[in-house]
């Protein structure tokens, strides 16, 4: 085999159409422009979701809503998952990545009250909202920032 002997299999590549080559290609005289109008003139231009003056779609429909990009990505931890991260006690950001309960692109992990709690932990370095609190010294454990 040689580089010039190499083609495609027969029928796996159709040819380019011709347009505007004579009538009976049926596709001659507008060359499938169809008559008149922007589109059938050469440099034919009009820029994305021009409506032809119709008000586009894009400013009809009600805009509501923002999401700031700049915000900082919170993670919730219920209780649950508290005690399955402790390591000696202790439950901070880096136990909960160990054990992949919360992702490393997180900027604070909050402990929401959800789930049981029974051993008495230390937590360390997160947000904790007041019932998750109230529940943690319960347990007989206690919350440090």
């Amino acid at each position: 085999m040689k580089l010039n002997e190499i083609a495609p299999a027969p029928g796996s590549r159709s040819e380019r159409t011709r347009v505007g080559r004579g009538i009976g290609s049926g596709l001659g005289k507008t060359a499938g422009r169809g008559h008149k109008g922007q589109h059938a003139r050469s440099g034919g231009y009009h820029k994305v979701g021009f409506e032809g003056g119709q008000m586009p779609l894009q400013r009809r429909i009600p805009k509501r809503g923002f999401r700031n990009a700049g915000a900082p990505i919170v993670s919730e931890v219920t209780l649950s998952m508290l005690a399955d991260a402790a390591v000696a006690g202790v439950v901070d950001k880096e136990a909960l990545l160990l054990r992949r309960h919360v992702r490393s692109r997180a900027d604070h992990v909050k402990v929401i009250c959800t789930g049981a709690l029974e051993a008495p932990l230390v937590i360390k370095g997160l947000k904790v909202s007041a019932g998750a609190k109230k529940a943690i010294e319960a347990a007989g454990g206690k919350v440090e920032d």
